[in-house]
Parts: structure tokens; C-alpha cells; sequence
């Protein structure tokens, strides 16, 4: 958009289901939003949050398996699609049960230019050239697209973002260079959506979004020990309120169906509201400051039905119980509803944790035996130099939250037994973080009743390679530290045994990904793609990493 178009952002295709839909934008100032489509339009006021004005515009009474080419105007001013652009009308494709289900799933993106010095030192960026390729018609639409955390990075930012906090403060003011408040995540969301290639492909493929930690800052909530030294921070405070605020805004009000907004204790406040903007800041700051201290006072996790396939998307972040003598990854609320969540009945059951559940199995023993070792049970010297190790080589995944890891497997193992209703073809979990990717499957688990395959499926980095002299290293240790570590594991107080247990069957390979499952006949397809650059670096083409079928 131009600097004096009143659409700063958007728009954003969020929800998609058989009959309803909804579309985000960011407007310039307070407004009328409507989206236009097959003759009818849809309306929403805007709301604001810190100075800035949003709008979520719900759609309903849609046909299934139809597709609405769309347009929205912004206080009657037609805004999109953008004059004088290349790229195809947006659309919305309202879902078919009797279609297979097509889920685009990546993780870990940087914002930073699509040229040749930023493809020599970010890669070539999966998710622009995936949007290229749906606009020239060689690849299908996907029926969602799960990002599955670090969408933005408020930790590592790239010199567009210092520059513009710059322009606000002196970068050495705590937090440097780092992003301190609501305007500066706002620049941050700005940046990394609107690349016009990217605003195209976010307008026409439904997204379903989940944080991890560097939407808010790396190693977020590792331990009890992470959390109480950086509130002792000034700046702490500021950042994780404004992060999760804009997190509010920016991804998880799209992640919700038209009834489970309508639930939503803030969005709530703009139901029946007096003509005028509302403004969110207050109960926004406020909900942000008590789920850090108590995570079972808000879910940010949530369900999609994709035709006879269901995607849960997870929240292993701020879920967390942290104090050591009941460290968890869920809390009792959240753990609860997980379990409400995973059924039988489905064709293929989806469960989308931006931390990967089955990491190689080396590295969760690694983490396994660090949890212990910090654990109340050992000595101040060996749970302090433990606790230094964790933060410094990022041991925070399920393996490091042992209880709630293996509560979890019972309740996938009870699904693929058909315990909780006809087990479905393929439970997969879909995760990202790592900055690599592989698969992992369970073996044996039919010994154990199970008639479904159990598969852990991880895509990372969109785009931000792993340096080259790690990647070795990561290589070897996803296979050679199975027996060692497994062996230390079992010696070790503290650390339950793995009842069901699993291999990497595919992987790990580190280009930048964008991955897509492809439900069809009971099986499951995963395919991996990345972008390669042909003597054109504004126009990357897509190459097939990797193919699996389940």
C-alpha cells in the first residue's frame, strides 16, 4: 500500500470452514472495514490497541467448496486488491468435507529483502516462493497454512527494524536493539508481512498461527530459573506485555472460528458496543500480565476442522508450569482440554506444537537427563550448572518436561487404539523450531495396541538457515547418540523410562522449507520444498526437498 492508503496491513485471510470466514486488516485510522464478495458485503468497525486500528470482519452463510473472489474497502475507499498489481484477484475457498485436506505447515522466518546479498546470507524465503508458485497456478491451494511459531523475531532484529527503532530511541537503551514495546512489534508485523508476494498468499490461504519463543525473546520460559532472572530485568515487563498483546491482535483472533470469538472474554467487549472506536489496550495489558504468573487464566490453543481431518494446535509456551517441583509443559486446565480435543472418528488427527514432541531420540534423553539433574533432588552445584547448560544449548523441549510428555503420549496412544472412538489413518504431530527438518515415526506401536501411525513431521527454518559448521554436528547426533544416551538415560534418576518408542526415519535436512501433507486414500503425503534462485533472484522457483508417505 502506498503511504497514504488508508490500509497499513492486510488483508489476511484468518478462518475458513464450511459457511464462515474471517479477514484481518490494519487500517491507518479509526474506520469502517467491509469485505465485498459474490454480490453481498460484510462489515466491521475498527478497534484499536496502543494507537493502532484493526479490524476483524467475520463472513457467513458461505457454500461449502465454493470460491468468493473478494474485495474490501475501507470507509468505502476500495483498497484491495492493490492497483497495478501482477498477482491473481485474492479469493476465499470455503472448505469441502468431501475433499482431501490439503495443510501447509512451516516454521522460523526472518523478514529481511529478497535479493541476492540477503539470499546469500538468509536463504531464498520457502513461504515467497511457495506464494509465487500458487500464483502462476503450479501448485494447489492449501486448505490452511500452519505457522507454527517465530513468525517475527523480537530478539534478532534486521537492520529495517533497528533503524526504525532507532528512529525512537537510542539503541543503547536497554533492550538495544531488541523490541521494547507495542510500536515497535507493530513495525515488526509490518515488515514481515508486507512483501508483496507475501501480503498476496496471507490474503488467499487461511493461516492458523502459534507463538514460540522468539515471538517473544529465545529460551522464553526454559525454567523457573530463566523466568525469575529476566524479571529482574526494567525493560522484562514492557516486552512480554507487548508481545503478547500484539500476539492477541496480529495472530490468535484469526486463529479463532466465528464461535469461539464469540467466547473470547476481550473480543467480547466489542459485541453490543456504542458507535465508536473501542479500545482494547487496558484489558489486553491486563490479561498479558496475569498469564505470565498464571497460565490457566487464558488459552491461546485451539481446534481447526479440515473436512474428516482435525488440526489442534497447541500452545508449549505460555502454558508452562515452571516451578520445579511441578514443572510441566501444560498446566491442568490445558492438559484437560487437550484431552477433549483428541479423538477418534477422523480420517487423519493434526497436532500442531511449534516444539517438536518426538525430538531424535539422543537429544530427548539429553533433555530428559538435564531436567533431572536440575531437579529439586540434586545438590545447588550440579542443579546450577545444569540450569546454565539448558539456557545455553536451548534443552526446553518436551523431552524436557518429562511428566507432561509422556501424559500427552498416553493420550495419542489411547486415540491410535481406538479408545476414544475409530482410530484415525495417521496421528502426525507438525512442528517447527529446531531449524532443521525430519521425520520421526513410533515403532512397535502396534505391540502396544495402536492402529494408527504416529508420526512426528518438523519443517524449519522457513528462512534462517542454521550456520553451516552446526549442521554436521546436528546430523550426526540425530542417529549417533540413540544408543549412548539412551544408556545414561536409564542410569539416571529421575528419568522415566520411554515406554513407546520411535526412530527418525527421514532427515534432517536443513534448507529453508515450506512443508505440505496431503491427505489421500488413508495415507498421508509429506512433502518438503524449497526456493532456488535461477538468475532471477526476484523470482525463485520451487524445488521438492523431500516426499514421504505414511
Amino acid at each position: 500500500m502506498t503511504a497514504t492508503s488508508p490500509l497499513v496491513l492486510g488483508p489476511l485471510l484468518r478462518f475458513v470452514g464450511e459457511h464462515d470466514a474471517s479477514v484481518w486488516v490494519e487500517t491507518a485510522a479509526p474506520a469502517r472495514v467491509t469485505v465485498a464478495a459474490d454480490g453481498r458485503a460484510w462489515h466491521a468497525a475498527s478497534f484499536v490497541v496502543e494507537g493502532h486500528h484493526y479490524a476483524l470482519v467475520l463472513l457467513d452463510d458461505l457454500e461449502p467448496g465454493r470460491t468468493y473472489d473478494y474485495t474490501v474497502s475501507v470507509d468505502d475507499e476500495l483498497v484491495w486488491p492493490p492497483a497495478g498489481s501482477d498477482l491473481p484477484s485474492s479469493s476465499i475457498a470455503t472448505l469441502d468435507h468431501t475433499r482431501a485436506t490439503l495443510l501447509a505447515f512451516g516454521s522460523c522466518r526472518t523478514s529481511v529483502p529478497h535479493d541476492a546479498e540477503h539470499h546469500a546470507s538468509h536463504g531464498v524465503d520457502a513461504l515467497r516462493t511457495f506464494a509465487l508458485s500458487l500464483a502462476k497456478g503450479e501448485s494447489p491451494r492449501p486448505d490452511v497454512l500452519a505457522l507454527l511459531g517465530d513468525q517475527v523475531y523480537a530478539d534478532e532484529t534486521s537492520p529495517q527494524m533497528r533503524d526504525f527503532i532507532a528512529s525512537r530511541r537510542s539503541l543503547d537503551e536497554p533492550p538495544g536493539e531488541e523490541i521494547k514495546d507495542y510500536a515497535e512489534y507493530a513495525h515488526l508485523y509490518e515488515l514481515a508481512w508486507s512483501d508483496p508476494a507475501i501480503r498476496w498468499v496471507l490474503s488467499v490461504v487461511p493461516s492458523a498461527m502459534i507463538f514460540d519463543d522468539h515471538d517473544i525473546r529465545d529460551d522464553w520460559n526454559t525454567s523457573w530459573a530463566w523466568h525469575e532472572e529476566i524479571n529482574k530485568t526494567p525493560w522484562w515487563h514492557e516486552r512480554l506485555v507487548a508481545g503478547l498483546t500484539s500476539y492477541w491482535v496480529h495472530q490468535h483472533i484469526g486463529n479463532l472460528a466465528p464461535e469461539e470469538l464469540a467466547r473470547d472474554e476481550i473480543w467480547r467487549r466489542l459485541e453490543g458496543a456504542a458507535p465508536g472506536e473501542v479500545d482494547l489496550t487496558g484489558p489486553l495489558r491486563a490479561l498479558a500480565e496475569q498469564v505470565d504468573r498464571h497460565p490457566e487464566r487464558y488459552r491461546w490453543s485451539y481446534t481447526r476442522a479440515l473436512g474428516g481431518s482435525r488440526l489442534v494446535m497447541l500452545d508449549s509456551r505460555a502454558a508452562r508450569v515452571l516451578e520445579p517441583e511441578r514443572r510441566a509443559m501444560l498446566d491442568d486446565d490445558e492438559l484437560a482440554w487437550l484431552g477433549e480435543q483428541l479423538t477418534g472418528d477422523l480420517d487423519h488427527l493434526f497436532i500442531g506444537t511449534s516444539l517438536p514432541f518426538l525430538l531424535p531420540p539422543g537429544l530427548h534423553d539429553a533433555e530428559a537427563i538435564s531436567e533431572a539433574l536440575a531437579g529439586p533432588g540434586r545438590s545447588r552445584p550440579v542443579r546450577r550448572a545444569t540450569e546454565v547448560v539448558r539456557q545455553a544449548v536451548d534443552l526446553e523441549h518436551w523431552g524436557a518436561f518429562s511428566s507432561g510428555f509422556v501424559e500427552v503420549f498416553e493420550l495419542v496412544m489411547s486415540v491410535a487404539r481406538g479408545e476414544r472412538g475409530r482410530p484415525p489413518a495417521t496421528i502426525t504431530f507438525l512442528s517447527g523450531d529446531v531449524h532443521h527438518s525430519y521425520v520421526a515415526e513410533v515403532t512397535g506401536g502396534d505391540a502396544h495396541g495402536a492402529r494408527s501411525s504416529i508420526v512426528q513431521a518438523v519443517c524449519s527454518p522457513i528462512r534462517n538457515p542454521m550456520p553451516r559448521g552446526i549442521r554436521m554436528l546436528v546430523s550426526q547426533s540425530a542417529k549417533g547418540l540413540v544408543r549412548p544416551m539412551r544408556w545414561l538415560a536409564a542410569r539416571t534418576k529421575g528419568v522415566p523410562p520411554l515406554r513407546y518408542p520411535w526412530q527418525l526415519t527421514q532427515g534432517p535436512w536443513f534448507d529453508n522449507n515450506l512443508a505440505v501433507a496431503e491427505v489421500h486414500d488413508g495415507h498421508l503425503t509429506l512433502r518438503w520444498v524449497t526456493g532456488v534462485v535461477d538468475g532471477d533472484d526476484d523470482r525463485p522457483r520451487l524445488r521438492v526437498v523431500s516426499e514421504v508417505t505414511v
